[in-house]
Order: C-alpha cells, then sequence, then structure tokens
C-alpha cells in the first residue's frame, strides 16, 4: 500500500509541475483560454454602438456616407487588435495598401475590453469632431466610465498598457483614414464643387426638391475607399428608360408612388414608411446605422461574446461602408430624379410625399441626391447579409428599435429574417413617397452583391 501511495504521491508531484510549465508557456493570448477574446461579453462593443448612435443622430454631414465608413474603420481597427487572441479567424490588414496596424506582443497579457475601449476613444473623437460639444459628450463619457471600470477590475498596469494599445491601433488606422482622398473628412462639405444645373440635359434627370438644400449631397462619395467591392462592382444596371407616355414602365411606377398617399395614406403604409425612415437629422440615427442598431438586438437576445460582437461589427460596418461607396457611385451616373419631380410634372403638381420632419415642421421632404438606386435599400439589404452571415440565414427578430418613439409610428415590427427586414426597408421607401419601385429593386440587388463581397474576404483560417 505505502508503494503504491508513493508512486501516487510521485505522480501527483509530476503532474504538478508539469501543470506549472504549462502555466508559464501560456501567457500568450492564443495559447490561454483565459486570455482569449470569447471569453469576455460583448459589454464594451454594444456600449460603444449605442454611443455612436446616439452622437450620430445628431451629426450633420454624417448621412449617408461618412457614418457607415466610421463603423467600417472602426469595426476593421477592433478586429485587426484583437485578432491574435482569436485562434479562428486571421487578419485582413495586408489587403489595403498603406495600412501597417501595430501587432500584439505575445508576451503581455491584453485585456480586450480596455483594448476596445482605446480604439473608440481615440477614433470616435475624431470622427465626430465637429459635433456640438453637448451631442459629443457621450463619447468622454463612456471612454471615462469604461476606463475606472477596468482599472478598478484589473489594475492600473495592465489597463495602461491594453489601452496604448488600442490606441496605437487607432492612430494607424487613422492615418491610413487620411489617406482617403474622397472619404476622409467629407461630412464639413458635402455639395463640394458640384453644380445640379451642369448635369441637368432633360426632363427625367435630377433637379433639387422643395424643402431641401439647392444642390445634391455627396456627389464624389463614389470614389471613396472600399473595404471589399472593386470598380466594377459599383455600377448596378441601367434603370427604367425615361418616358412620359402613360403607357410606359416609368409611369406605371410614378402611379404607385402617387396612389400610397392619394387621397390619403394607410395606416400601414404610414407605419412602415416611417418606421424605416431615419431620413432626419436630429430626430433619429441614419439609415445606415440602423443595421448596427439592429445587430446590437441580437448582441443582446443571443449574449453573443466579445469575438462575436467584433467580427460582426467589422462586416456589418465594412458592407454598410461599401454599399453607400457603390449606391453613391450609381446614383451620380445615372442621375435619376425623384419621384416628387415626375410626380409634380407628369400627374398631379399639387402632390407631396408623406415625409414629414416634426423637429423643423417641415412637409413634403425628400432626400437630397439622385433616386436610383436607393440608398436605403443597398444598406438594408448589404447589412442583412453581413448580420445573416453570423446569425443565421432565418434568424427572427422583432425589431426595436423605435420603441416608445411618440414623434412617429416606431411600433415594433416582426421578421422571419434579416432579409426580410431588408426587403421591408427596401419598399418603405415607396409609401414614404421618395422611391421609384425600380431603386428599390436595384439597390437591394446591390447590397447583396456587396455584402456577399465583404462575406468573402479571408476572414476565418
Amino acid at each position: 500500500m505505502l508503494k503504491k501511495l508513493q508512486i501516487l504521491s510521485a505522480a501527483l508531484v509530476l503532474f504538478a509541475g508539469l501543470f506549472v510549465v504549462s502555466c508559464s508557456k501560456t501567457s500568450t493570448p492564443t495559447t490561454d483560454e483565459n486570455a482569449l477574446v470569447k471569453t469576455y461579453s460583448n459589454d464594451v462593443v454594444f456600449r460603444w454602438n449605442d454611443v455612436f448612435l446616439q452622437v450620430e443622430r445628431f451629426a450633420s454631414g454624417y448621412r449617408p456616407g461618412p457614418a457607415p465608413r466610421a463603423l467600417g474603420l472602426l469595426g476593421l481597427s477592433c478586429y485587426e487588435a484583437c485578432i491574435s487572441a482569436m485562434p479562428d479567424y486571421k487578419s485582413i490588414a495586408h489587403l489595403y495598401p498603406g495600412l501597417s496596424i501595430p501587432t500584439a506582443d505575445p508576451n503581455v497579457d491584453y485585456h480586450w475590453p480596455s483594448v476596445i475601449n482605446g480604439i473608440y476613444g481615440y477614433e470616435m473623437t475624431r470622427f465626430f469632431a465637429l459635433v456640438p460639444d453637448n451631442k459629443r459628450a457621450p463619447i468622454a463619457n463612456l471612454a471615462a466610465v469604461l476606463d475606472a471600470e477596468y482599472k478598478n477590475e484589473i489594475g492600473d498596469a495592465r489597463w495602461q498598457t491594453s489601452k496604448q494599445f488600442g490606441e496605437a491601433v487607432a492612430s494607424a488606422v487613422w492615418e491610413w483614414s487620411k489617406t482617403d482622398a474622397y472619404g476622409h473628412d467629407a461630412y464639413p462639405d458635402p455639395f463640394k464643387d458640384y453644380d445640379w444645373k451642369d448635369h441637368y440635359a432633360k426632363d427625367g434627370d435630377w433637379k433639387p426638391t422643395v424643402p431641401g438644400p439647392p444642390q445634391p449631397m455627396f456627389p464624389h462619395w463614389g470614389k471613396a475607399r472600399t473595404f471589399a467591392i472593386t470598380e466594377a462592382d459599383k455600377l448596378c444596371p441601367a434603370p427604367l428608360e425615361y418616358s412620359s407616355s402613360t403607357n410606359s414602365q416609368l409611369y406605371a411606377q410614378a402611379l404607385e408612388v402617387y396612389a400610397q398617399n392619394t387621397p390619403t395614406q394607410s395606416y400601414v403604409g404610414k407605419w412602415i414608411g416611417e418606421f424605416w425612415s431615419d431620413d432626419l437629422l436630429n430626430l433619429t440615427f441614419s439609415p445606415g446605422p440602423r443595421w448596427m442598431a439592429i445587430a446590437n438586438q441580437v448582441y443582446k437576445i443571443e449574449g453573443s461574446n466579445l469575438e462575436t460582437a467584433i467580427f460582426c461589427n467589422a462586416k456589418v460596418g465594412m458592407a454598410l461602408n461599401d454599399c453607400a461607396v457603390a449606391c453613391w457611385y450609381s446614383k451620380y451616373v445615372y442621375n435619376v430624379e425623384r419621384p416628387e419631380s415626375y410626380i409634380k410634372r407628369i400627374i398631379d403638381p399639387n402632390w407631396e410625399p408623406p415625409l414629414n420632419n416634426p423637429g423643423t415642421g417641415d412637409k413634403g421632404f425628400t432626400p437630397p441626391f439622385p433616386a436610383y438606386p436607393s440608398g436605403h435599400s443597398t444598406m438594408g439589404a448589404g447589412g442583412a447579409e453581413a448580420l445573416s452571415s453570423v446569425f443565421g440565414y432565418n434568424y427572427a427578430l422583432t425589431d426595436r428599435c423605435h420603441e416608445g418613439r411618440t414623434e412617429f409610428v416606431g411600433t415594433p415590427r416582426a421578421f422571419n429574417s434579416f432579409y426580410e427586414m431588408a426587403e421591408e426597408n427596401a419598399w418603405s421607401r415607396v409609401p414614404l413617397g421618395v422611391h421609384f419601385r425600380m431603386d428599390c429593386e436595384q439597390g437591394v440587388n446591390l447590397g447583396l452583391k456587396v455584402g456577399r463581397k465583404v462575406n468573402a474576404l479571408p476572414w476565418k483560417k
């Protein structure tokens, strides 16, 4: 018996020694299970998404393109910063010429939420530099709250090292952003060097609508940098041929728009149109970031871990960016007028679209840029494709983005999939009076193509 105990004791000593050696060799994030990104909750990403949506609501000049661009760069930054502790994934930074991102030190035990907090605090401050101080205060507030929380949790040294690494990654991405001649800091002058009259040659071409600015927004956004698509992917098929004939397909589509609120608009039409609108500054976040608000709902429902949230944020943000660039490229190539212009010229000079601004009192608003294809439809389909690739193509969700709002019909709506959401989002532009059917259908097609290009990037090992 004593001999057996001696053997057992020796075995235990040997096991303990191996355990100590094993622990001493697993200081790198990729081998120590406790240091992996997936061991953390989505909390830091969830809270920063929420702040982004709060601040972007009041950010003049950010809708429709600069906000998705910011989401794409934030998503890429967090993904690349944490990649060493995401063993199933690999870096994609090499795909982008001129981008040089610091790599994590394998001998450092990073606190990944602190890394991400460092990234958001650095980049968000710069992305929203011109937003009024009282509206951008949530950025500094959340950064400070999380800094205090993490410092208390992990100690000053580990927190400082982690945050500094996050800021170093953010700085590298920000410097790369500056080399995007068309995308970087475009928001202060969204009408830059463009006069609609120089591009107006005939009936059917875009012209300003009232209320609205006298020039179209972001005429050069189609040249901004993309993450997954090429020049060949930017152009959607040509729109219907212009015709004022009552027998033409275009007239039929204009009549379809007209009938949505003439003589009156149905409750369901109003509900759907307002539920997906997100057109109006100071009222809601914009159409692209809406899909990050949807992602946040899923993170909460699923209790997604940090790795999943980082991966999904990167995909959704990059898809929204590329959708906006492709859509605006096509918009200014085809330069198609809005239904309001066609209907007032051909069908009813007194007709007004039912999009009203409760904040300013403006009525009959139409977004100030060409119609074809629809930006809502393009970004919605791209966002839906990215979300579906992570959470499933039959993921059912009740969208509560505007639950409790009283300025418009924000009652939650239930859907059987993200695609179903994207289809309704696209159709909503018809009862809202701001798009032809063709704008929406081709926008969905373009968005799906872009989303699939993002999904096809070499994310996984």
